[in-house]
């Protein structure tokens, strides 16, 4: 019987796809039209959001006006990053230059619908998961709240965060990095940005020395 209702309405994950795609035609419309946008333009959308964010003290009013922006600021990241790819933008990431080529697929879409609902994401290597971070980072970094990257090494969290910093930084927002020898004060810089990457033991020790529990 669970195979053929499997067969008639689709599996779980199926559905939950087939129900995603709305949300995801929808953010390429929107992303379409931001094309016509100049930079400053676009950056004063961004400008826009925060000042509305900021002034909701409510957590679930928040989390309803986040849900409400999401194809808004979904199609503004990827909009951000089809014009790094355009213009062959460069950069350096761990010393090493790179160029920017890469442009949100329909696919890393629904992964970052899925990351700011509070679903687990599994992807295959390859398939873009770094990439797919931006997206529920940058939405939920509009709040001004600050939103946290975990991974799982020093080095990784300082590739993927000045690797990404590059949609972030044309978009307005900062980045800050967490690395294993900061000082105190270093470290309050990082947490200070609108996106903080760092390891998870990191964001752990600091917990614990925040609330007198590590020395």
């Amino acid at each position: 019987i669970q195979w053929l209702l499997k067969k008639v309405i689709g599996s779980k994950n199926a559905r939950l796809l087939k129900s995603l795609k709305p949300a995801v035609e929808r953010i390429n419309q929107i992303e379409l039209e931001y094309q016509r946008l100049s930079d400053e333009e676009l950056r004063a959308k961004v400008e826009q959001w925060k000042t509305h964010l900021h002034g909701i003290e409510d957590f679930q009013g928040l989390k309803r006006a986040l849900d409400e922006l999401l194809p808004e600021a979904f199609a503004a990241v990827k909009n951000a990053a089809r014009r790094l790819t355009e213009r062959n933008h460069t950069f350096s990431a761990c010393d090493q230059e790179a160029a920017w080529a890469m442009v949100h697929f329909d696919v890393q879409l629904i992964g970052g619908i899925c990351l700011h609902r509070g679903i687990i994401a599994e992807m295959a290597t390859g398939e873009g998961k770094t990439l797919v971070a931006t997206l529920p980072l940058f939405l939920n970094a509009l709040s001004g709240r600050g939103a946290h990257l975990v991974t799982t090494n020093d080095y990784l969290a300082r590739r993927d965060a000045e690797w990404m910093s590059q949609i972030y930084g044309f978009l307005g927002l900062t980045t800050g990095i967490l690395q294993h020898d900061q000082s105190p004060d270093v470290r309050r810089e990082q947490y200070a940005a609108d996106i903080t990457y760092g390891m998870n033991s990191e964001f752990g020790f600091d917990y614990l020395r925040d609330n007198g529990m590590a020395s």
